[in-house]
């Protein structure tokens, strides 16, 4: 099933149970998926590549917000951009934990032969296509920093 079809069964199953915050994030993913399919030379339908890079732009986005929110203490504000992340996040491949994501990094770094921050610019090239929707770039670039360091 394709995600968007799998959008469209969540938003009726969140519209039948009245839930706003569902059906506002679910809309929103709903609405990146169609700027991207309506883009200048967009295929019809996303690749399961570019869905997953779609939905983790949207849980970055949600995250940020909330931490501005948190930081100007608008807890009232920051509450609902993370339920929307976690709404969002049901539809990504599951994450990798920071010790499993390190580990990765680290038999990168090792089987390339790499050392130095010199050779970041490769390490995180090679880990980011490696770890493609299951870590996010800060995480993967802060591990990068501290095993090359």
């Amino acid at each position: 099933m394709s995600l968007s079809a799998q959008i469209m069964d969540e938003m009726k199953n969140a519209m039948k149970a009245k839930d706003t915050v569902a059906l506002e994030a679910l809309r929103a993913i709903k609405s990146a998926i169609l700027l991207a399919q309506t883009e200048s030379g967009a295929k019809e339908e996303l690749s399961s590549d570019d869905e997953v890079k779609l939905l983790q732009r949207l849980v970055k986005q949600r995250k940020d917000s909330a931490a501005i929110y948190t930081e100007q203490n608008r807890a009232d504000l920051a509450e609902p951009e993370l339920a929307q992340v976690a709404i969002i996040e049901k539809f990504l491949p599951a994450q990798l934990s920071e010790a499993e994501v390190e580990t990765a990094v680290a038999k990168i770094i090792a089987e390339g032969g790499f050392s130095g921050m010199a050779a970041m610019g490769q390490v995180m090239g090679a880990a980011s296509k490696a770890l493609a929707g299951q870590a996010d770039g800060k995480t993967i670039s802060n591990i990068v920093k501290k095993l090359l360091a």
